[in-house]
């Protein structure tokens, strides 16, 4: 029988390589994958991703078990994702052209990739707690009740994002259309 997360978590913090290694192997694509929905780059998805599992083990200090393992997991991403768009963000006011830039990455995007790539830009126009939100509960197929312990808000206010979410959508799509 597998040890479960939490359990894994607690050997880990208390220094078992085996526990750290196999938290590792288990949840390594999820970490990934909500860093890429995140920042929407597979570079930046793939320092954060690496700058988490590096972290992780002092990190682990703080699991208390008062979520699940995967939950605490979804925090840590989400908050590592916020402090490198905020350290992004702050590089940028001082770059010149950095709009320029971003438009010739999102150009050089294959034609498959369109819809996504809308979809991303729109979700980068939108911003804040919206794309979050939009994030865990439609990419990573978080229910209202899961994106709201993540985020640390009631379920009724991930229903009211998601309904502001769709009618701000509606909105840009007829104004691009």
């Amino acid at each position: 029988m597998q040890a479960n997360d939490e359990d894994l978590a607690e050997l880990a913090a208390a220094g078992n390589a085996g526990a750290f290694r196999c938290l590792l192997e288990r949840h390594y694509d999820r970490v990934y994958r909500l860093a890429f929905r995140l920042t929407g780059l597979r570079e930046d998805a793939e320092d954060l991703a690496q700058d988490i599992c590096a972290s992780l083990p002092k990190r682990l200090q703080s699991y208390r078990r008062e979520a699940k393992f995967t939950t605490w997991l979804y925090r840590v991403v989400l908050n590592a994702a916020r402090d490198m768009h905020r350290r992004k963000a702050s590089a940028n006011r001082a770059t010149d052209g950095y709009e320029e830039l971003a438009n010739l990455e999102r150009d050089g995007r294959e034609e498959d990739d369109d819809q996504t790539a809308w979809l991303y830009e729109t979700l980068d126009r939108i911003g804040g707690d919206l794309r979050e939100t939009a994030i865990l509960v439609l990419a990573e197929e978080r229910t209202h009740a899961e994106a709201a312990e993540i985020l640390s808000v009631k379920e009724s206010t991930i229903s009211w994002r998601m309904s502001k979410l769709k009618d701000k959508l509606k909105s840009i799509a007829k104004a691009d259309a």
